[in-house]
């Protein structure tokens, strides 16, 4: 059993931007074999809940009409690198193409929904300390949860 970093949308919390829930079967699942510990870096950021959607354009999270959340974002994914640090989790569970989360997709900044290489304020943050960032669409996939760790967080 390990202790995993879970999106708290995925697992049916109103954390989203919009307030809806985006529950994830397949990541609930995990429940069954490991300890998920659900986060939500836009609201531990101070962001609330429903917010404008934001997304990542030239290094920076703007919302939609044009304001700068990229303090709150980086405040958040620190509090979630914390997080994964006083849990010993080494991999996390995060909402795909998120400015927050998504791991290896991110939306490009236009809010047209064109999608581009990237990864989200904290997938990339934990990913530089060595937690291994899975989505839902991973775990979906069937993609294995694995608890080692690629070095010391």
């Amino acid at each position: 059993m390990a202790n995993i970093v879970v999106s708290a949308c995925l697992l049916g919390l109103k954390c989203r931007y919009s307030g809806e829930v985006k529950t994830c079967q397949s990541v609930i699942a995990l429940a069954r074999e490991h300890t998920l510990i659900p986060v939500c870096p836009e609201q531990l950021g101070g962001l609330p809940t429903p917010r404008e959607p934001a997304e990542q354009k030239g290094g920076r999270v703007f919302t939609k009409s044009g304001a700068d959340v990229t303090d709150a974002f980086c405040e958040g994914a620190q509090a979630v690198l914390r997080v994964a640090r006083i849990c010993a989790a080494h991999t996390a569970v995060l909402k795909a193409r998120s400015p927050s989360c998504g791991a290896g997709c991110v939306y490009d900044g236009t809010f047209t929904g064109t999608r581009v290489p990237g990864d989200g304020v904290c997938a990339a943050l934990l990913k530089q300390n060595g937690v291994r960032v899975l989505t839902e669409e991973d775990v979906e996939r069937g993609t294995e949860i694995h608890t080692l760790r690629r070095k010391e967080i």
